[in-house]
């Protein structure tokens, strides 16, 4: 048999005639020639398949000076990642002063770190010809905003962006880093694939609000870590409940509890809860996370909680 005619065979496209003829099957012709496979050709097939599969795959390669990788991921925008992510790293640095903390934006989209840091201009090159990161709080940072215009938009296909994605995962020079904190785009599409797929990731963390919309599309982010093997280490309630400045009466706007029902529908934790607080919005448009320059109140003892959580369930770093 050749080549060809076996491949339709496996297929389940050609049958033989009475006279030896390839004839095109109908459909119970079609089911008819796929029991015919012989058991050792549907393995062949099979392992075929896993063949290419594993030849699509790439292999995850750690970021040099890297130890830990955190990945900060929501399954929608406008739910706080990005605030989260953020403050996160700096709760990291300030719950223990040995360790270093970088932080990479990997929104292509939508930068938000360079504002959210007060950090601008262009980063410099080593001497191997990598960028050298941007500085600020004590934190290392490194986006896609620092590359082009705060105004201009990022309008490339996906080729394109995975380029980008590549050069700000392997052409940066983090020097020596415990925790390098990534704030991942909203949803589970090429770059969190492509990242996921490329770095070891120590852990996810999962950013929604108690509402059932938010908490449908962080389902579906959790999973996606699943399916590649990224452990999530639990998600965290952003926007829990708004407390009135005047009355002190809390409202859950968003609705209540909505991120420990998923979480117990996941079998996972709820790291913390960070409230809807004024502050840590005003503390972000100025370029002064919360936890850098209220780290008493409530609001930044909310991250710092959650850093702690965030640890505790790390897997030990490489040696």
């Amino acid at each position: 048999m050749s080549a060809w005619r076996h491949w339709l065979l496996l297929r389940g496209m050609l049958l033989w005639g009475d006279s030896g003829a390839a004839v095109l099957p109908g459909r119970s012709g079609i089911w008819a020639a796929r029991r015919q496979l012989s058991g050792a050709e549907s393995d062949t097939l099979k392992q075929r398949r896993a063949q290419i599969m594993s030849r699509g795959l790439p292999k995850q390669k750690p970021i040099e000076g890297v130890k830990q990788v955190i990945v900060v991921a929501s399954g929608k925008g406008g739910v706080g990642k990005s605030t989260t992510a953020v403050n996160l790293a700096l709760a990291l640095a300030a719950n223990d002063s040995t360790k270093t903390v970088g932080l990479l934006d990997a929104d292509v989209y939508g930068p938000s770190i360079p504002k959210m840091m007060n950090l601008k201009g262009n980063p410099e090159l080593s001497q191997n010809n990598l960028m050298r990161p941007l500085l600020n709080y004590g934190i290392a940072c490194m986006s896609m905003g620092f590359l082009v215009e705060e105004t201009a938009p990022v309008v490339w296909r996906g080729l394109l962006v995975m380029s980008a994605v590549e050069k700000l995962l392997r052409q940066v020079d983090w020097g020596q880093l415990d925790y390098l904190v990534v704030d991942m785009p909203p949803g589970t599409g090429d770059v969190q694939l492509s990242i996921s797929q490329n770095i070891p990731i120590s852990g996810a963390v999962i950013v929604s609000t108690p509402q059932d919309i938010a908490l449908m599309d962080a389902h579906k982010g959790a999973e996606m870590f699943r399916k590649v093997h990224v452990p999530v280490l639990g998600l965290i309630q952003n926007m829990s409940v708004f407390q009135c400045p005047k009355c002190k009466y809390k409202t859950p706007i968003f609705g209540t509890d909505g991120a420990r029902k998923l979480a117990r529908t996941l079998n996972l934790d709820v790291l913390g809860d960070i409230p809807l607080h004024l502050s840590i919005r005003e503390a972000s448009d100025i370029g002064q996370p919360v936890v850098f320059s209220q780290p008493e109140s409530d609001e930044a003892k909310a991250y710092l909680r959650v850093a702690v959580e965030v640890v505790r369930r790390l897997p030990p770093p490489p040696e």
